[in-house]
């Protein structure tokens, strides 16, 4: 009998007894079970505990090669992956997670529902996975590999940052905020007692534990699916019995002297194998029961151990429980003796579970199995190191976990303890010096996973260092390190808000930066309620310029209509954000546009149609009209500058007939009416008759140049029919042709009058605005300019019409009404002629001269008398 089976001797035999042999604690600490309610809530489903420290056993985040070995984590952002997902189904997931997001936002919107809300965010991930992986399985190919897509991925490891956020911000904010100030212990007898009182009253260890806890169940959630293999014999060492029992009669004996015996240290005391098959039964059997170790499944790990006849293995994973004797503190006036729980040698047994960790003689899982109870951390990572970042994250956390609930027990208790090796104290790290060494590991996978995105965000998380976080997502936002997808997006945007939500104090302006960019993805969806919902939490400035941006992509009146009214429905400002996306539009240049040569009467751009189509924008609303007459008319004063009569008069139909009658009826009288209001109705009626009068004079000129009848030819009559035909056709066209003067008597009486109403527009003049005692924006730009434009227009448009009366009288003879031009250009009401250069009022004057000379050869009255000007 060696010194390690000695010293197992010791243990008390009463304490190893349970219904199947084993060490086993009977309940769990109080504050152990009700965190476990809150881990079952957000999906982490095992106890943290079942006693102490079967609560943090990590599941694997790799699987089972065929040497036995824990291969990588399909989960790493970094690794390749197969597309068997198609985009267009990855897009239309995507979508329906905004939209499910949006919708949990939307019925949780108080500080208190912040926990509801993450439970259906998981759930709503966990259900669009589940999706996923259906929909792809039915388009793989048999016996192919199952790859997962790059958006699976980061899925997977949001629906587990959000599980690490609901569990550790449950703690933060309720947990440790019931916490009272808690006295010290005095010595006592119980483990268990003292153990309580630490996770009570230590929030840091608590949140160790949650962490376990979470990678465990992150393990078990990655490899539930993944069959396992292990002999289903209830014999330990079948093989090597067989062999010892049936000498020279084994048919598959082994190639080597195998042991003499079948006690459990018999391969190391007589260094001798066993069967060959035992020993490949043995390793593969090592393994699984670190994988469930590792599951935070200690029960599960004990059953493949009695399972496999080997009941001594799963005995020695008991060693570590808690010793509490419940008849120390009881009252007990019976006779009766309450069980004792734990293990009351348990310094015992980890100092030799201790040695067994460093010992050469066991395989590499066993020593990590028997490490993760003890505190041993190089045991671990030896079997550990080319796996993920997580299963080197809960290694390092079991062990600090082990070394404080040590030393709290070492300090609290009446016993006394065998010492620990110094080895086993200098172990002690912070969580930051955890994640400092797993950034230097020598493994370059480990290292370079530390720097994935969900790793970052999780590693800050658990430090509780939001600052420093969203200084990093700021740089992420530039894209020199890392490129967000759009889901990295949605999840960093509800991070920011559910920090907003908990009152969790951070840089607001980056938090504004990440929502923007999300958004600014949203517009790509065209969905006018997630846009609207999540601009209405930016900043005013940013709300106005993110919709806008949104506005400018929507297309047709009731997606316009839309657009506006969720708008409204989230408390935009949206009568801003209309003008602001007209303004927009009126500012934008055609990049092939020359903006220095006239535009062709009738000539549109697509530019120009834009222009036109953003008025809409002001049509939904009436107290929006004012807004519309006054954009409307900067809009028909930028055509008539450019002579794009054409898209003038579709600028002008745009304005819906009733506009001048809504904008009255919501002020309630004209002097009630603001200024701006005021003159935007007035340039209105200047800019329609301007319109009427030249729309007048194209069908005047339409009519007179291309509707006169043609006179029927000249042919040679040589008989009464031919002269009968010859007749009826003059006599049909002097008859169309006596029409046709009459039209164009009064299309030209008609046309005269549009035009003159122009020259002789009520009250101050066309384009002129009339004096008010309304007060008037003089240092607004958009007043100063409008000032210089209606100029500019008048002296633009004014000759015009003036030249057009007069080729109107000249082409239709009527000489004597431009003598009458003279009189309205000289009168002083309106002073027409002020807008005329020089050269151009010379030429209109020339021009009525030769309608006087033309009268005086006609011996017609060159001089226009009272009678005529009546």
């Amino acid at each position: 009998m060696n010194h390690l089976e000695r010293s197992l001797q010791l243990l008390d035999e009463v304490t190893v007894q349970s219904n199947r042999g084993l060490l086993r604690s009977k309940e769990s600490i109080r504050y152990l079970q009700q965190q476990q309610q809150h881990l079952g809530s957000s999906g982490l489903g095992d106890s943290m505990f079942d006693s102490l420290q079967d609560v943090g056993m990590f599941r694997t985040g790799g699987e089972m090669d065929r040497n036995g070995s824990l291969s990588g984590s399909q989960i790493s952002l970094n690794a390749g992956s197969t597309v068997s997902y198609s985009n267009a189904n990855l897009r239309e997931a995507n979508k329906q997670l905004c939209e499910q997001f949006l919708d949990v936002l939307q019925r949780h919107t108080n500080a208190a529902d912040v926990f509801d809300a993450i439970d259906e965010l998981i759930e709503s991930l966990d259900v669009t996975l589940q999706q996923m992986n259906l929909a792809t399985k039915q388009l793989l190919p048999a016996g192919r590999q199952r790859h997962l897509h790059a958006d699976e991925m980061w899925l997977n490891a949001e629906r587990e940052t959000w599980k690490l956020m609901s569990c550790l911000y449950r703690d933060r904010m309720i947990t440790q905020k019931q916490d009272n100030e808690m006295d010290d212990l005095p010595l006592v007898h119980s483990e268990q007692t003292i153990i309580s009182h630490l996770y009570l009253g230590n929030g840091n260890l608590r949140e160790y534990q949650i962490v376990v806890d979470w990678l465990e169940q992150m393990a078990l959630q990655q490899n539930e699916s993944k069959p396992e293999h292990y002999m289903s014999r209830t014999v330990a060492w079948e093989n090597t019995l067989h062999q010892l029992l049936e000498v020279g009669q084994t048919a598959f004996g082994s190639g080597r002297s195998v042991v003499a015996s079948l006690d459990p240290d018999a391969p190391i005391r007589e260094k001798r194998p066993l069967h060959d098959l035992d020993t490949e039964d043995q390793s593969r059997l090592s393994v699984q029961v670190f994988q469930e170790i590792r599951r935070g499944r200690l029960s599960e790990a004990q059953a493949k151990c009695e399972h496999c006849g080997q009941a001594w293995k799963a005995a020695v994973l008991e060693g570590w429980r808690l010793h509490h004797d419940p008849n120390y503190e009881a009252e007990n006036t019976t006779l009766m003796r309450d069980p004792i729980e734990g293990n009351p040698r348990r310094d015992l047994w980890k100092k030799f579970a201790w040695q067994m960790a460093e010992s050469r003689a066991l395989d590499p899982y066993t020593k990590a199995t028997i490490g993760s109870l003890c505190g041993h951390l190089d045991s671990m990572v030896e079997v550990l190191s080319e796996h993920t970042w997580y299963d080197m994250l809960w290694a390092y956390l079991k062990v600090q976990i082990d070394i404080r609930v040590e030393s709290e027990i070492r300090s609290h208790c009446i016993k006394s303890y065998l010492p620990m090796p110094d080895r086993y104290w200098n172990g002690k790290l912070s969580l930051e010096q955890i994640f400092d060494a797993l950034e230097a590991h020598k493994s370059a996978r480990i290292s370079f996973a530390a720097k994935d995105v969900d790793k970052v965000i999780q590693k800050y998380i658990m430090l509780d260092d939001i600052p420093e976080l969203m200084r990093i997502v700021d740089g992420w936002l530039d894209g020199s390190d890392v490129v967000l997808l759009p889901q990295m997006l949605r999840f960093l945007t509800h991070f920011v808000m559910f920090l907003r939500q908990i009152g969790k104090t951070f840089q607001e302006d980056i938090g504004d930066r990440v929502i923007k960019r999300y958004v600014e993805y949203l517009i790509t969806l065209g969905q006018p309620n997630l846009v609207a919902y999540y601009t209405a939490a930016l900043p005013p400035a940013m709300e106005l310029l993110l919709y806008s941006q949104f506005l400018e992509t929507v297309s047709g009146t009731e997606q316009r209509k839309l657009a506006l009214e969720q708008a409204y429905s989230f408390g935009l400002d949206v009568p801003t954000i209309a003008v602001y996306t007209v303004e927009r539009y009126r500012v934008l240049e055609s990049p092939t546009e020359d903006t220095t040569t006239p535009t062709a009467s009738g000539t549109l751009t697509e530019t120009d149609k834009l222009k036109i189509a953003a008025l809409e924008w002001l049509t939904f609303y009436p107290d929006q009209r004012g807004e519309l007459l006054w954009q409307t008319n900067a809009l028909i004063r930028y055509f008539l500058a450019r002579r794009s009569i054409e898209a003038a008069r579709l600028t002008f139909a745009v304005v819906p007939a009733d506009t001048i009658e809504l904008i009255f009826t919501h002020y309630g009288s004209k002097d009630d009416i603001p200024c701006k209001e005021e003159v935007s109705i007035r340039e209105y009626l200047c800019h329609q008759t301007y319109l009427a009068a030249i729309d007048g004079y194209a069908a005047w000129t339409q009519l007179f140049y291309n509707g006169k009848p043609k006179a029927p030819p000249a042919v040679k009559v040589t008989n009464f029919t031919e002269r009968v035909t010859s007749e009826h056709r003059e006599e049909t066209y002097r008859r169309e042709l006596a029409k046709w003067e009459a039209q164009v008597a009064n299309m030209t009486n008609q046309t005269r009058d549009l035009l003159y109403n122009v020259l002789l527009f009520p009250e101050a003049g066309w384009l002129v605005d009339t004096d008010t005692a309304k007060p008037i924006p003089d240092e607004d730009e958009d007043w100063q300019n409008r000032t210089v434009q209606l100029e500019n227009l008048r002296k633009l448009c004014i000759p015009e019409v003036v030249l057009l009366l007069h080729q109107l009288h000249t082409l239709t003879e009527r000489h004597s009404e431009n003598l009458l031009l003279a009189d309205v250009l000289s009168s002083e009401t309106r002073k027409l002629y002020s807008v005329f250069s020089k050269h151009k009022l010379a030429e209109t004057l020339t021009k009525i001269a030769e309608s006087s000379l033309t009268l005086m050869n006609n011996r017609q009255d060159p001089f226009v008398g009272e009678a005529a000007k009546k």
